[in-house]
């Protein structure tokens, strides 16, 4: 049994509660956050899914992100915070501040938090989102080093990733030099879906691609990530002296089109094929490279591959068969 207690936000989420079940199997005492109590349940049930059996190495605080209520007590004793929980919508708000306002207050209150209980690092999840979308994406490839520009042209999400990612930086530079900060930037995540906890890309990219729902090929190109190797990345940053004062990007090889993931299905589960529509496919020219090399040199990440992330997601639907 480990020693050691760890702060989960956001413990409903898809990334957060593959994070939990990872570190309760490492034996760490895990504290996670919910924006209400009334939903704890989702998380047992998830984790008893992922093979616990005994839930007494985890306790559940009530804490939102738009309110001070609930995170000094949940953050007081733990050894490190990994605040995963953000606001995320599938349609774009009529008010961009719906998301740029929780996403960062709620990052500066779990910092606060952490700074007040002593805790040694805080490892944050931020995203590609704060990464890739101000530079020409033509011959670069994208790594820690790039930063997209608030104030270029940007949807409210990504917006809302980049403003709460600098504002964590700037509170460690000006109120927490004594505490460490890791980020995680990770591309879309897949992979299995526990307990029937899913996320909006998975649902969005897979089960709209599956049933049909998604007929062209978008004009982007994007990475993909499996959820477990992104709960893996966060465990290793928050334990390898380091990672400190860096951030990561959390990605496998190569991108993908909607068009490589409908063909992907339609090869490796050609039963699922009825409904997919036929697209065309996307320029070489036009994918986006970026690169995971300092995660895995670092840090000794080896994440699986974007088709094994994906096809781990169309294998935790039970989708009919939609063969025609």
């Amino acid at each position: 049994m480990n020693n050691q207690t760890v702060l989960v936000t956001g413990g409903t989420g898809f990334l957060g509660v593959n994070i939990i079940l990872e570190l309760l199997k490492k034996g760490f005492t895990v504290r996670t956050t919910l924006r209400t109590l009334s939903r704890k349940n989702e998380i047992l049930d998830a984790l008893t899914a992922g093979g616990i059996s005994t839930f007494d190495q985890l306790s559940f605080y009530e804490a939102d992100l738009l309110s001070d209520n609930g995170w000094d007590e949940a953050a007081q004793g733990c050894d490190y915070v990994l605040h995963v929980a953000s606001p995320f919508v599938a349609e774009q708000p009529k008010d961009e501040n719906e998301l740029i306002i929780p996403a960062k207050e709620g990052t500066l209150r779990a910092l606060k938090a952490a700074k007040k209980a002593g805790v040694k690092r805080v490892v944050l999840t931020s995203s590609f989102a704060a990464i890739g979308y101000s530079i020409d994406p033509r011959n670069h490839v994208f790594t820690e080093l790039d930063w997209t520009d608030e104030n270029a042209p940007v949807q409210a999400y990504i917006k809302s990733k980049t403003i709460a990612e600098k504002a964590a930086w700037q509170f460690m530079e000006d109120e927490a030099p004594a505490m460490e900060l890791t980020v995680i930037n990770p591309v879309g995540i897949f992979g299995p879906i526990l307990g029937g906890i899913s996320s909006a890309s998975l649902d969005t990219v897979v089960k709209g691609i599956v049933e049909g729902h998604i007929k062209e090929n978008a004009p982007f190109t994007f990475g993909a990530v499996d959820v477990r190797d992104v709960a893996d990345i966060h465990i290793k940053a928050m334990l390898h002296p380091e990672a400190a004062g860096q951030r990561f990007l959390a990605t496998s090889e190569g991108a993908m089109s909607f068009y490589d993931v409908a063909e992907l299905i339609k090869k490796e589960r050609p039963k699922l094929a009825g409904k997919i529509a036929t697209m065309q496919p996307t320029p070489v020219e036009e994918y986006t490279q970026m690169s995971h090399k300092k995660a895995a040199e670092t840090l000794g990440w080896k994440p699986r591959t974007r088709e094994e992330a994906i096809l781990a997601s169309v294998d935790s639907y039970n989708f009919s068969n939609t063969q025609n």
